[in-house]
């Protein structure tokens, strides 16, 4: 195996760069080019960053490890902390032992730090890394940063109704009826297409501005450009869509979505304060969930955060890891 550092993801290519990512193992968007790309765009700018690239004996690429310097001698992974949910070393599934030995022998006596967040737990970076960080003399924590809730879906929405308890499938039956009788001309809205998020963009923030006083601080200036920029562009791809629950005087809620290898991701959400009493966060929740079954998807992925309103569809909380590589003090 060879290591070699480049200081531009164009040194890769977004079509070498989609190839990996299409062998490996964990195939999230966040790890696509179109996300990696748009991410380094806006909060890259002005910072360095080193592409760390692996290949093996016959020259194939195996390997990508895209890092930006937020400190002296410390660098995140491209993705950041905040914003991507599932993140790791992008690479060959069943090489990334193999490709983490390379990286960590290049970097030895390095004295940098390498910061990576969102790191699924059943990642070889949380079992192995630590094995092979000790070998080349290096330190690895490896601590749950967050549970993302996921849920296996079922052949019909009926079948997922059977397994609720009692108590959720009377509450959720009881406000999906309500909405339908008190809002009977209100339904939901799909924009699938990289103009149709462009129109309705606007719509998806204000709601989300006004959702909760944190998520008007989440949604800062440079963010929105980020989600101006990200979301059609992977919408283009198959990959995005918004969501929105209309009344005819406007949307009262609204969710970004994510679909990946037979995946539906719940992104982010907004909806309006003043119609909290038709539970429109909720209704809205049902219809997406719905729409993904009858779509033939297997899994409703809840994505980063525990609140209480995902647990009432019985998903399964999977751990991410912040993983912290460095020198031994």
């Amino acid at each position: 195996m060879k290591t070699d550092v480049h200081d531009s993801l164009e040194a890769v290519g977004p079509d070498a760069w989609d190839a990996l990512h299409a062998e490996s193992r964990l195939r999230s968007p966040f790890l696509a080019w179109t996300w990696q790309r748009e991410w380094v765009g806006v909060f890259g700018e002005g910072r360095r960053l080193e592409l760390h690239r692996v290949v093996d004996g016959t020259g194939r690429l195996v390997a990508l490890l895209p890092l930006v310097e937020t400190a002296p001698d410390h660098w995140l992974l491209v993705g950041g902390a905040d914003i991507s949910d599932y993140l790791d070393l992008l690479a060959v599934r069943d090489r990334e032992d193999e490709a983490w030995a390379a990286l960590l022998g290049a970097r030895a006596t390095d004295r940098a730090v390498w910061e990576l967040h969102a790191v699924p737990a059943t990642s070889p970076t949380v079992t192995a890394l630590p094995a092979l960080a000790a070998a080349a003399g290096l330190e690895m924590s490896a601590p749950v940063e967050e549970r993302c809730p996921v849920l296996a879906l079922p052949e019909s929405w009926d079948a997922l109704l059977a397994t609720l308890s009692g108590k959720h499938r009377h509450e959720l039956t009881r406000k999906l009826r309500r909405f339908e009788r008190e809002a009977p001309d209100g339904g939901v809205t799909w924009e699938s297409t990289p103009a149709g998020i462009d129109a309705r963009l606007d719509d998806f923030l204000a709601l989300h501005r006004r959702s909760r006083e944190g998520k008007a601080k989440f949604m800062d200036a440079r963010m929105e450009q980020f989600f101006r920029r990200a979301v059609p562009a992977l919408a283009a791809r198959g990959g995005a869509r918004l969501a929105f629950l209309d009344l005819p005087d406007g949307p009262i809620a609204a969710f970004v979505t994510l679909e990946w290898d037979g995946t539906v991701g719940l992104y982010n959400s907004g909806f309006d304060p003043d119609r909290a009493a038709l539970s429109p966060g909720v209704v809205l929740l049902a219809h997406v969930i719905r729409d993904a079954i009858e779509r033939g998807r297997r899994r409703f992925d809840f994505l980063r955060g525990e609140e209480r309103y995902k647990f009432e569809f019985g998903p399964i909380p999977e751990p991410v890891h912040a993983v912290t590589i460095g020198a031994r003090a």
